[in-house]
């Protein structure tokens, strides 16, 4: 993976073409790019990312950003209730113990 502004893109690499295809994967608008080497792949990435923001200027659009950092998670009641207690117990916000909780999941499985 690649960043460029806050812009994530996973790189695949085409073995047919002999060139590596990329894709903006942070915001639901579609942002690809392609270049045969890494060099030309960030260059594509960064201009691609660059016409995005003025194409929306141009549009008098807000584009999209990178993910604000808050979504909704839905729980059972009951783990509902034991994720507050442990945070509770630990002396943390529910949030910063489920953040945690997220963070850790991520580390450990790239």
């Amino acid at each position: 993976m690649i960043e460029y502004k806050g812009y994530i893109a996973k790189i695949d690499f085409d073995d047919d073409q002999d060139y590596f295809h990329g894709e903006v994967i942070n915001v639901r608008d579609v942002i690809t790019f392609k270049g045969k080497t890494a060099k030309e792949l960030k260059r594509e990435l960064k201009n691609s990312v660059d016409c995005y923001l003025e194409f929306c200027k141009k549009k008098k659009r807000d584009p999209e950003k990178p993910f604000s950092g808050k979504f909704l998670v839905r729980v059972p009641p009951d783990l509902h209730r034991e994720l507050y207690a442990a945070a509770k117990i630990n002396g943390i916000s529910l949030n910063k113990l489920v953040a945690m909780t997220l963070k850790n999941s991520v580390s450990k499985h790239p």
